[in-house]
């Protein structure tokens, strides 16, 4: 079975991307592209109690070494329960936020080691990484602004609540400085997407990046495919599927005959 592809949303405060993520996930489905939408931090049982500990404002003030160390536990868990099962499985994975939040949350905002990052990433991804990211840029007063629009939305933690959300300025323009620098450095994995458009604009841009991506992989496909028919040529039959169904199965029934049932009464 084909594995599934794995696909990841970043970005700042308020940027779009938890809109964005269900938006491509339910034109996947709409498209017979089986695809399971999910979060960070969250996405099973267990990291959703983290999710809740670390997004509730009466929990104490704690370093970005402790912060790093409960979304990487988090993580662990929702790379087991969650993510690796279903790509295993060939479904897609929709992720909204995932490792490239803590490398800027807590490493180029929180200042946490580079180092000490990259062995967690280590540990616990390991091989798990997104086939493409998509940071929503926008600017942070912007991004903020429309945090605090969410009013009272069942669901949504708000900017006076969300710890993350209340932290001064500075950090906030470190964090999309973060996502600028990752996206610039990493090209053939990250699409920078501006986030100030309208919702349909920027999911039709996404939708683009999305539909050459998967052409390349079905090209990718077959071509090796065709490598490996060219490479086996006593084991592999090439056959044309651009004919008629009946057309097809008189071919391969041919080479059954030929291949197989020589000497059988």
């Amino acid at each position: 079975m084909t594995r599934g592809k794995f696909i990841t949303f970043e970005g700042g405060e308020g940027s779009g991307k938890s809109t964005q993520a269900r938006l491509l996930a339910d034109r996947l489905k709409v498209r017979g592209i089986d695809a399971v939408l999910t979060r960070e931090p969250g996405g099973s049982p267990f990291a959703e109690r983290v999710r809740a500990l670390l997004l509730d404002p009466a929990t104490p003030s704690h370093s970005a070494l402790s912060e790093a160390l409960l979304f990487y536990a988090a993580r662990a868990d929702h790379l087991d329960k969650t993510i690796r099962p279903a790509l295993a499985a060939g479904r897609w994975v929709i992720c909204d936020r995932f490792s490239d939040s803590t490398r800027v949350y807590q490493g180029v905002a929180g200042g946490l080691s580079g180092d000490a990052l990259g062995a967690l990433e280590r540990l616990v991804v390991a091989p798990t990484q997104p086939e493409l990211t998509l940071f929503l840029d926008l600017a942070p007063g912007d991004g903020l602004a429309r945090a605090r629009a969410r009013g009272a939305t069942p669901g949504v933690a708000l900017a006076d609540t969300d710890p993350f959300e209340r932290r001064d300025p500075q950090f906030h323009e470190r964090l999309r400085a973060g996502y600028l620098a990752i996206a610039e450095a990493e090209p053939q994995r990250c699409v920078l997407i501006d986030g100030a458009g309208a919702p349909d604009t920027i999911a039709a841009e996404i939708w683009g990046h999305v539909e050459r991506r998967l052409s390349q992989f079905h090209e990718r496909l077959r071509a090796g495919y065709l490598a490996i028919a060219e490479a086996e040529p006593q084991r592999c039959v090439l056959i044309d599927g651009a004919g008629a169904p009946d057309t097809i199965a008189a071919e391969i029934w041919g080479h059954v005959e030929r291949r197989l049932l020589q000497g059988v009464p």
